[in-house]
């Protein structure tokens, strides 16, 4: 699984010029399922999420993690974290799962952040979504389960 977080004051998700989904202080997610992921690795990336401490404490330190704020979680499914660009002009989607495993990945991932008690919102699985955020800090960074060790 591949993961790109950003910290935030604010973020939404709109389909169709409607918002399904908004968040104020909190964790923006682009979340990619790759061939062969499994719950582990899932697992493994809700407890890094629920746990990372990149939030400033009152000595300016990233030392709290989005629960100990009072913040929320926007999570969007986003396939193209998956793209091939190794070869030509237009990427390559192959290493990206199928989509109704894909999907069940993904929902299993957010069900497991809530089990840490954030809250959490959500884009439109397979949906064209357009996002706005304001990052703050700026905060992003990007996690790559292929390449962790857990």
């Amino acid at each position: 699984m591949r993961l790109i977080l950003q910290r935030v004051t604010k973020a939404s998700v709109a389909v169709e010029q409607q918002t399904i989904a908004q968040i104020a202080k909190g964790l923006l997610l682009f979340v990619g399922v790759a061939q062969g992921d499994t719950k582990e690795e899932a697992d493994y990336l809700a407890k890094k999420v629920a746990q990372l401490r990149i939030f400033t404490d009152d000595n300016h330190k990233m030392n709290l993690n989005v629960q100990q704020v009072n913040g929320a979680i926007l999570s969007v499914s986003q396939f193209t974290l998956l793209a091939n660009t190794k070869r030509g002009n237009r990427p390559s989607f192959g290493k990206a799962e199928e989509p109704q495993r894909a999907q069940e990945l993904y929902e299993y991932f957010n069900k497991q952040l809530r089990n840490y008690g954030l809250v959490v919102e959500t884009g439109q699985f397979g949906a064209d979504m357009d996002v706005s955020l304001h990052n703050d800090g700026p905060v992003t960074i990007f996690f790559d389960t292929r390449e962790e060790k857990f």
